[in-house]
């Protein structure tokens, strides 16, 4: 995937004006970067444009404000990103306009310089053309690296590349190639883990991955609407009951494109949706009527170390359970545990992706262990469903 689009292996950047797109939108508590994860996803790319001796200035948005709100500066995130990049980052209180410029216009070769929050103007979001041509003004070259902002058509992700020559950054780089590995052009046999409360937040996904993978591990409250649909009681269980016919349809389309479909054979099963809940397995045919299904069971665990065990290649987004309270974590914990071993040891290549997972994964502790691990919530999964990404389209061979 790399081949048909620019990197920064295709440009020199000394001496250059680079608008690099970032994704500062750390969670913050009283003003202090609590997790900086995303900076330092993105230390790399800055630190290597600077020491090439491009002139860094970075576009961000954070949160989403409506006009400007001083509780949405990036200013505190430039501040902690220095930190990060061991390098001072100055701040220009506006994206546009005489402030921008005058800031731009102060820096030296390899200086790095953070714009405020793109998001303070509504036309950010519009992609309006007159304010992608005062961002363009700032720049000789736009460099994207916020693939988790890449499913959005907004004037920083995707409009700039109309307007200056466009290149995919580091990070940017890295994912494109991950999920390149993961469903463009797998080793195969390909098994895919789908799991989280809801079918209808995944219909897309669902069908998409039916046509790509071997087989596809269902779990969470979405395997309930599945069993359910089958003419399975499910108890007092979370389940999309309105949805049976369309889960029947993904079941159907998975047979004809002769996609494993792998549901739970059992289940853990809780009268109360607490943690350290009294709990005891239970067959799938035999779900108490006044019982709560909250994790799968021992011999669909199993099941599912097989499915790893007979893969190249695995995609996993969305928990098996309640992972959130012990025990009903076990299912997803076991898993993610069995699969980062496979990893480890080489047998498999392992890209997983969405807000629910990473949290899973590094409660597990396994998250480093993984191939790949995306943070980029909405784009991951809309990468996944098969959906042309606009501030990926933007950075192609043309």
């Amino acid at each position: 995937m790399s081949k048909n689009f620019r990197t920064l292996d295709d440009v020199d950047v000394k001496g250059k004006r680079v608008l690099l797109r970032v994704d500062l939108n750390v969670p913050m508590e009283n003003g202090r970067v609590t997790d900086a994860t995303r900076l330092e996803r993105v230390a790399p790319t800055i630190a290597e444009i600077s020491g090439k001796g491009g002139k860094v200035i970075l576009l961000a948005h954070f949160g989403r404000p409506k006009g400007r709100d001083a509780k949405d500066s990036l200013k505190p995130v430039a501040t902690a990103l220095g930190h990060v990049v061991k390098k001072p980052v100055a701040f220009a209180a506006d994206c546009i306009g005489a402030t921008a410029a005058n800031a731009v216009a102060a820096m030296k070769d390899g200086d790095i310089l953070c714009l405020e929050n793109t998001r303070f103007h509504k036309e950010e979001e519009k992609n309006d053309p007159a304010f992608v041509s005062e961002l363009a003004k700032l720049g000789d070259i736009w460099v994207n690296d916020a693939f988790s902002a890449a499913h959005r058509a907004h004037a920083s992700t995707e409009g700039l590349g109309h307007k200056l020559p466009a290149y995919a950054g580091r990070t940017m780089q890295a994912e494109l190639d991950a999920l390149a590995k993961a469903l463009e052009a797998p080793a195969k046999p390909v098994i895919a883990i789908i799991g989280g409360a809801k079918v209808s937040t995944k219909i897309d996904l669902l069908e998409n991955l039916v046509r790509k993978v071997d087989a596809l591990v269902i779990g969470g409250g979405m395997a309930n609407t599945f069993l359910h649909a089958q003419g399975i009681g499910v108890g007092k269980s979370l389940a999309e009951k309105d949805l049976a016919a369309t889960a029947l349809r993904i079941i159907e389309k998975a047979k004809a494109a002769n996609c494993a479909i792998i549901l739970p054979v059992d289940a853990v099963v809780a009268y109360h949706f607490q943690a350290n809940a009294p709990s005891h397995a239970y067959g799938i045919d035999a779900i108490p009527a006044d019982g709560m299904i909250l994790d799968v069971g021992p011999q669909s665990i199993a099941r599912i170390h097989s499915a790893i065990d007979d893969a190249a290649t695995l995609v996993w987004n969305g928990p098996l359970g309640a992972f959130e309270m012990a025990p009903f974590d076990r299912g997803t914990m076991v898993s993610a545990r069995h699969a980062a071993a496979r990893t480890k040891a080489k047998k498999l290549i392992s890209v997983a992706g969405g807000g629910d997972t990473v949290a899973a994964l590094n409660q597990a502790g396994v998250a480093d262990d993984f191939s790949y691990v995306s943070t980029a919530g909405g784009a991951f999964l809309e990468w996944m469903e098969g959906k042309p990404l606009p501030g990926v389209e933007v950075l192609k061979q043309r």
